[in-house]
């Protein structure tokens, strides 16, 4: 078991095993954000499933990588997890790429991975950028621990209901947004947690990246004078105990 586990670490010049699933974390903008072990995974295996093939294929059309693609999303999971199990059974080496940032967080990778778990075989994670993470190293707010919610729900109700199962949490949270529905998820966090401190960042590593950090009320001031465009990250600073 030892000697098996071994195997699958990926050393400098070491060669790839067979019938793995590589989860490998691709830029959240900047194409340079991306791991020399990523691209040498990239160019190495037989077969890329990406979530979004067209931004995929940008990438991998700047870097001159050439291997296969297929398309791996919401709505053609079901049937495309039976044909990446085939041929990983017949052992051919996957890498697993989302529409942009680490594979598995708010999108549909984390059907997969469960799957390759269950059917017995290996997973080996190729690092890289998260969207999260780096909202939260620029955000001033504590760190040492948090709490990710991803995408609240786009219905009203139900969203504050999810906001007010938060409202006592002393951790940092941290949300993901559409620019649609920035403001509304702005105003239900007032609403209920109070005008904490904040920082919503925008477009992050993209040309126009911006970082907004200030009251909650005062962030809902800036995005109803300037309309939301672009992807967004929340954080929010846990409730204060004294």
């Amino acid at each position: 078991m030892e000697k098996k586990k071994k195997d699958l670490f990926l050393e400098q010049g070491e060669k790839f095993v067979k019938g793995v699933l590589y989860i490998v974390s691709t830029p959240i903008g900047n194409l340079e954000d991306i791991t020399l072990r990523a691209l040498r995974t990239l160019k190495e295996v037989e077969l890329i499933a990406a979530e979004d093939t067209r931004r995929t294929r940008k990438l991998l059309s700047h870097y001159q990588i050439h291997t296969p693609l297929v398309s791996y999303f919401a709505h053609n999971k079901i049937r495309r997890e039976k044909y990446l199990l085939k041929m990983l059974g017949e052992g051919k080496r996957i890498a697993l790429v989302s529409e942009a940032g680490t594979p598995g967080i708010s999108d549909p990778g984390y059907s997969l991975i469960r799957a390759v778990l269950e059917a017995g075989m290996d997973i080996i994670p190729i690092p890289g950028p998260t969207a999260l993470i780096s909202a939260l190293g620029v955000s001033g707010l504590p760190i040492h621990e948090f709490v990710f919610i991803g995408f609240l729900s786009s219905k009203g109700g139900r969203r504050k209901r999810e906001l007010q199962n938060l409202e006592a949490e002393t951790k940092t949270i941290v949300i993901y947004e559409s620019p649609h529905r920035l403001l509304a998820t702005l105003r239900d966090i007032l609403e209920i947690f109070g005008d904490r401190d904040s920082a919503v960042a925008r477009e992050l590593t993209k040309k126009y990246e911006e970082i907004s950090r200030d009251k909650v009320s005062l962030q809902i001031a800036k995005f109803t004078a300037v309309p939301p465009r672009g992807e967004f990250v929340i954080v929010v600073e846990g409730k204060r105990t004294s």
